[in-house]
C-alpha cells in the first residue's frame, strides 16, 4: 500500500506535536508482539510518558509508516521527528548512552544502593535463581515508579546490590531510584505478590473535598485550579478561577516548581485522577484531585450551577 498524502499528513502532524513517538503493535499496557513490549519497556526506563500509535488499529498507518522512513518493521521509535529506529537499535542505543542522549536524559552516577528484601522475599528468590541457574535477578523500577522483578541471564553494565545472599542487577536509573527500598512478599486471596515501599517515590495523589476546595477559596488562597472538562461542559458551568486544561494550561504547569499544590477536578473525578497520576509520573509531589469533581461542587456547594 502506498503512502498517500493524506497518512502522510496524520503522521506528520503526530511527529510535530509529540517530542517522542513509537509506532507499535497494540498499547503500552498490552502490546501485542515482544519487539514492542521491549522497546516500551526500554522506554518507561528513562522518560514517564511519551506518545503511542497502534498500527494495528490503523492499517493505512501500519503500512504507510514503513514507507514514511524507508523502514521495513515496526515498531519504529521517533524523537523530534526523526526516525531512531526498531527494537534492537534502541536496546543498542540504550546500552551505549545514546538513547538517554537522543531522549535529554541523564544517565545518572550512583552508588550502590541499600535495599531491604523481607525473609520470605528472600526465600522466593533463592528460589527462583536455583530453578534458573544461568539466569541473573534484575530489579527494574520505571520513570513512572513501577517496580518489576524479573529473570534475565543478561548483566551487561548493570550495578550489583548485594543483599544478604541475593544479589540484585539493575541499571542507573533504577539504582538511582532505588537507595532505600523495602521489598515485602505479600500474600493474599489473588496470589503471592512483592509489595515496594520506595521513599524516592513521589507521594500518591491526594483526594480533596470540595468542602476543604471552597474553605481553601473562601480564605483567598493563590490557587492552581485545573478543569480537565471540554469547553462544551464548561459552557454549561465552571468553577470561578478554574483553568481549561489546555496548551496554555500545560505551559503554566510546565513552569510551576515539582512541589507547587495543583488542584485538578472534571466531572466525577476520574478524568482529573487520570491527569493527577500522569503528572505524579512527571514528578509533581502535591497533586490534590477534588473528590465528586463539579457534580459534587454543585450539590454541595454552588446549587445554582447546572452542570448534568
Amino acid at each position: 500500500m502506498a503512502l498517500d498524502s493524506e497518512t502522510r499528513g496524520i503522521i506528520d502532524k503526530v511527529l510535530a506535536e509529540n517530542k517522542v513517538v513509537l509506532f507499535m503493535k497494540g498499547t503500552p499496557a498490552q502490546p501485542q508482539c515482544g519487539f514492542s513490549a521491549t522497546t516500551i519497556s526500554t522506554l518507561n526506563m528513562l522518560i514517564p510518558d511519551f506518545m503511542t500509535v497502534n498500527v494495528l488499529d490503523y492499517p493505512e498507518i501500519r503500512e504507510g509508516i514503513k514507507e514514511y522512513a524507508n523502514w521495513p518493521t515496526i515498531p519504529q521509535l521517533y524523537v523530534d521527528g526523526e526516525l531512531l529506529g526498531g527494537c534492537d537499535i534502541v536496546q543498542d542505543m540504550m546500552k551505549n548512552g545514546e538513547l538517554a542522549d537522543a531522549l535529554d536524559v541523564e544517565v545518572p552516577s550512583v552508588d550502590t544502593p541499600s535495599i531491604k528484601i523481607s525473609d520470605e522475599g528472600v526465600a522466593a528468590m533463592k528460589s527462583a535463581v536455583a530453578s534458573h541457574p544461568d539466569a541473573r535477578l534484575h530489579l527494574q523500577i520505571a520513570a513512572d515508579w513501577t517496580h518489576q522483578i524479573s529473570m534475565d541471564p543478561n548483566s551487561d553494565g548493570a550495578v550489583r546490590a548485594q543483599v544478604g545472599e541475593i544479589e540484585l542487577h539493575m541499571d542507573p536509573w533504577t539504582a538511582a531510584r532505588a537507595d532505600g527500598l523495602n521489598m515485602i512478599l505479600d500474600e493474599d486471596l489473588t496470589g503471592t505478590r512483592f509489595v515496594f515501599d520506595n521513599p524516592n517515590a513521589p507521594p500518591p495523589v491526594n483526594q480533596m473535598t470540595v468542602h476543604v476546595l471552597k474553605k481553601k477559596m473562601d480564605d483567598g488562597e493563590d490557587l492552581v485550579l485545573i478543569d480537565v472538562r471540554g469547553e462544551d461542559e464548561r459552557e454549561n458551568g465552571k468553577i470561578d478561577g478554574s483553568h481549561a486544561w489546555n496548551d496554555d494550561c500545560m505551559q503554566m504547569v510546565e513552569g510551576l516548581p515539582k512541589d507547587a499544590e495543583i488542584i485538578i477536578h472534571c466531572h466525577l473525578g476520574g478524568r482529573s485522577q487520570a491527569l493527577a497520576d500522569a503528572l505524579r509520573r512527571r514528578g509533581y509531589t502535591n497533586l490534590h484531585n477534588v473528590t465528586g469533581g463539579i457534580k459534587a461542587w454543585s450539590e454541595d456547594i454552588d446549587p445554582t450551577l447546572v452542570v448534568g
